[in-house]
């Protein structure tokens, strides 16, 4: 009889981010399979968890090594259900004329090759339903001096990231990696103690002033492998306080004296009741977010244009909830309305800017000025002033804005050219304000969705504007998500537990923005719905 105990394989299992992945998938229910190094200390550390979780050696840049692993592993559990590709060699700091060939194909030896085949390997066991999770980093998005090997790998990472979640995605196991900045590990201790990283300059040039913790990691990764994630595949969320998002000479947070308290431990976080803001709330995936955050304990403000299915939706999650009609193009509305939620509430801690709508769809020649001005005064101004006058309301150091983008950030649509513009703005007026706001310790983050069953997209199918079956066909995963698959994401990248996410675009699109290849990304059959619970 198959047991019924989660199994996760954890690679680099006795680092820092290793260690903060033990204690998340220990809290998460996980029975842990830990993979490191030969070491004589860490299967003691192991059993602070229980007894009943196993750790087995082994050294990633040799594929004897792996095979001998899985061969253990099928005599240990019955199950696998995800892997986390987490080892990793790190830089060495040599210039290019110094680098020695040997030393540049060990790592991609280990950071490459390794997960690669721990990744094959895994799948082979794996059923719907599993989770493979990578830990690429920064260093393989933008370009650092003297870190050749180290980039180019991670950088091969993240595509392989992308090329695994688009060919398993048929076979139910999503595939994601997180890109982290700078974290307070003992890889950059070293780098640090050497001389090699100066970790003062670093924080100066992270808008939230400080490097990232392990546990911040960690809670991203559990999350990604979580179910809460099923429609998250091909997805790469850097977690990196905004460091990609800062743009200009000079630095992004001022001097900080030493290591701040928050950077060598998580702060102790009081329970409490947030005021949540949700625009576009009445119905499809804004309500779907307003049901999400009142079920954890917050008390929501639903905004809509329509001021009775704002009042509707309100009204359904239970009496503390609040809802209020404005229309975001006029900013009138938006001061008077933002004011009436001061009165009632006195703060906001979280903004969603979730109010969108569609283009015309019209060829481009047919479209003028005020078809662009009628999509992009909702999308990009409407979020804009929403996120100005919530700001007035957050409290010191406190506050999380989530704008809605779009897989049409990355990927636009022709001839939809006003919503993918207007969807790049918001990406973009993100990051400024990721770079803005992190000094003042508020974060701000996109939740880029894909097609989505919304009530609105079942329109434009039922007026036969977009093509239901050509879309599933494209997408990876085979079928549109729900409402929920974004709720969720909102909910998460709102906590607490992604505190050093900031400046990112995380993308719920089943894979779409990973597939590159001509014809489709699946063959979900003549039935309209693919079972994806």
């Amino acid at each position: 009889m198959r047991n019924e105990r989660k199994v996760v394989l954890i690679t680099g299992a006795a680092g820092g981010i290793g260690q903060a992945l033990l204690e998340e998938f220990a809290a998460r229910g996980f029975r842990i399979v830990a993979v490191d190094l030969p070491t004589d200390r860490f299967p003691a550390a192991l059993q602070a968890f229980g007894e009943e979780h196993l750790f087995h050696s082994c050294d990633l840049g040799s594929e004897q090594d792996i095979r001998e692993l899985y061969n253990w592993l099928d005599t240990q559990v019955d199950r696998l259900d995800v892997l986390v590709n987490n080892a990793a060699l790190g830089p060495t700091m040599a210039p290019t004329i110094e680098t020695v060939a040997a030393d540049f194909r060990k790592a991609l030896q280990v950071n490459l090759y390794g997960p690669f085949l721990m990744a094959k390997e895994a799948a082979k066991r794996m059923t719907r339903g599993g989770a493979i999770v990578n830990t690429a980093s920064m260093a393989g998005v933008l370009g650092n001096p003297r870190r050749n090997a180290y980039a180019a790998s991670k950088a091969g990472l993240i595509s392989m990231t992308k090329s695994l979640a688009c060919e398993w995605a048929g076979k139910g196991i999503r595939v994601n990696a997180i890109a982290p900045g700078y974290v307070r590990t003992p890889m950059v201790a070293e780098l640090e103690r050497t001389g090699k990283a100066d970790l003062g300059l670093v924080r100066q040039r992270v808008p939230l002033g400080r490097i990232g913790r392990p546990d911040e990691m960690a809670s991203v990764i559990g999350f990604l492998a979580s179910d809460e994630a099923r429609y998250v595949t091909g997805s790469v969320v850097p977690v990196d306080g905004g460091w990609a998002s800062f743009n200009q000479p000079g630095t992004a947070h001022p001097p900080v004296e030493g290591a701040p308290t928050d950077e060598l431990q998580a702060p102790q976080i009081k329970q409490k009741r947030r005021n949540v803001v949700v625009t576009g709330a009445g119905r499809g995936i804004g309500e779907a977010i307003a049901q999400r955050f009142a079920a954890s304990g917050d008390r929501v403000i639903v905004v809509d244009k329509e001021a009775q299915a704002a009042e509707a939706v309100s009204r359904s999650l239970g009496e503390e909830h609040i809802g209020i009609g404005i229309d975001i193009t006029d900013e009138q509305q938006v001061v008077d309305g933002f004011a009436e939620i001061k009165q009632r509430c006195g703060t906001i801690h979280v903004l969603v800017n979730n109010a969108a709508i569609a283009d015309e769809f019209k060829p481009s020649l047919e479209q003028t000025a005020a078809d662009l001005d009628r999509t992009i005064s909702v999308n990009v101004t409407g979020a804009f002033l929403c996120a100005r006058e919530a700001l007035r309301m957050m409290p010191d150091r406190d506050g999380v804005i989530v704008n809605i983008g779009s897989i049409n950030s990355f990927l636009p649509f022709a001839p939809r050219h006003a919503y993918g513009a207007s969807k790049a703005a918001v990406d973009v007026l993100t990051r400024c304000m990721a770079s803005e706001l992190g000094p003042d310790g508020r974060r701000t983050v996109t939740v880029a969705p894909g097609y989505i069953r919304t009530p609105g997209v079942a329109e434009l199918e039922g007026s036969g504007r977009i093509d239901a079956g050509a879309i599933r066909r494209r997408i990876p995963m085979g079928d549109f998500g729900r409402p929920d698959d974004v709720a969720h994401v909102v909910h998460f990248v709102a906590s607490s537990k992604a505190s050093y996410i900031n400046g990112s675009a995380f993308y719920v699109d089943g894979g779409w923005t990973s597939f590159g290849n001509a014809g489709s990304a699946s063959n979900p059959g003549a039935s309209d719905e693919v079972n994806m619970a």
